[in-house]
């Protein structure tokens, strides 16, 4: 009777616990945020800004609004890559008056057009999607510049030049920024991928019309290497640019397109209409030929991978706010036991080798 008692009760302790009783799942890591400290020299606003349009234009300055979030890498890679060279610090400071506006914050602004917001509503009001946002104002407190995410110094010192210049009267920004990049109509071809589709009739027709992704490249582009090479390859991407019909234009070209639109004009015509200023450039519409969202950054997997499945999901539908897309699909996949890094090549692994 011991023998059998004993037999039962390693018989028990041998089965799998309950659910209840097992360890609950693990929750993946979150990797890449990063603090950044603006600079003291950044204006002390009390956020009136008509206000600070017109202190700026008594000094012969303009205004800048930058838009930033708590941890963002970009911010960080702004202030600490870009800021911190000479020429672009002095010409912020000898030209613009710089003023942070936290998109999620809730100071009180006096917007341009003299209604009160938080920061968190004037973001909104203004569409801002990523961050940084750079916005530039003109002396009436017109916008004439917005660069959308974070942009390399030499980029950036151009945006400088030609705004702080009072250039936007001579000449476009797109054709002043070709006019400094060496590689803006070299010789060479198009960096080639299996899912572009030939074609330059680009209308959304039939039932079964998939979004379109646009990607606007130039020949000998270093940015578009860093693109092909080290974010389209992503897995899970590449499974999502399978959802699109993908059409790579170069941006220089004077060949026909016909749009999502239906209107038929030179391709370089039409990244001019667009306001596609840098390559790469990634415009995506859904499947009725709409703009949902563009790439025009210097992004990495994370959030490449998101603005293709905020379009391709419909999610932007039911969210406009690309961030609060982008927070809740990494919470759902670390729910799910998997890691997250916004910060991430393909080529890197997700969990950084020291935190």
């Amino acid at each position: 009777m011991i023998l059998r008692l004993s037999a039962a009760l390693l018989l028990f302790a041998a089965l799998p616990l309950p659910a209840a009783e097992s360890q609950a799942p693990r929750h993946g890591s979150y990797y890449g945020g990063k603090h950044t400290d603006y600079p003291a020299w950044f204006k002390e606003s009390f956020l009136d800004l008509r206000e600070d349009v017109s202190e700026a234009r008594q000094h012969g300055k303009r205004v800048v609004l930058m838009f930033t979030q708590d941890n963002c890498p970009y911010c960080n890679l702004l202030v600490e890559r870009n800021l911190s060279q000479r020429g672009i610090e002095s010409t912020l400071r000898q030209k613009f008056d710089v003023i942070a506006v936290n998109m999620w914050g809730d100071r009180e602004i006096t917007g341009l057009d003299g209604k009160p917001y938080s920061e968190k509503s004037y973001s909104a009001a203004l569409k801002i999607q990523f961050t940084p946002t750079l916005l530039f104002l003109d002396e009436a407190g017109n916008a004439i510049l917005r660069l959308n995410g974070y942009v390399p110094p030499g980029r950036m010192q151009a945006a400088l030049d030609w705004a702080g210049g009072r250039m936007e009267k001579r000449q476009a920004f797109r054709d002043f920024v070709a006019a400094r990049e060496a590689g803006a109509k070299a010789s060479g071809a198009l960096i080639g991928e299996p899912y572009f589709k030939h074609t330059l009739d680009l209308r959304r027709t039939g039932a079964g019309a998939k979004p379109l992704a646009v990607f606007f490249e130039q020949k000998d582009c270093p940015d578009c290497e860093v693109l092909h090479r080290r974010v389209l390859v992503d897995p899970e991407l590449r499974a999502e640019l399978d959802k699109f019909d993908n059409v790579q234009l170069d941006m220089w070209s004077r060949e026909a397109v016909t749009t999502p639109d239906g209107k038929r004009l030179p391709v370089r015509e039409w990244a001019r209409q667009l306001g596609v200023n840098y390559a790469p450039g990634i415009v995506l519409f859904d499947a009725g030929g709409r703009e949902v969202i563009r790439w025009e950054s210097s992004f990495r997997v994370f959030h490449t991978l998101g603005m293709f499945d905020y379009t391709a999901s419909g999610a932007y539908r039911q969210e406009p706010s690309f961030q609060r897309f982008l927070s809740a699909r990494a919470e759902r996949i670390r729910e799910s036991g998997r890691d997250v890094n916004i910060w991430r090549y393909a080529d890197e692994p997700l969990a950084p080798a020291a935190q």
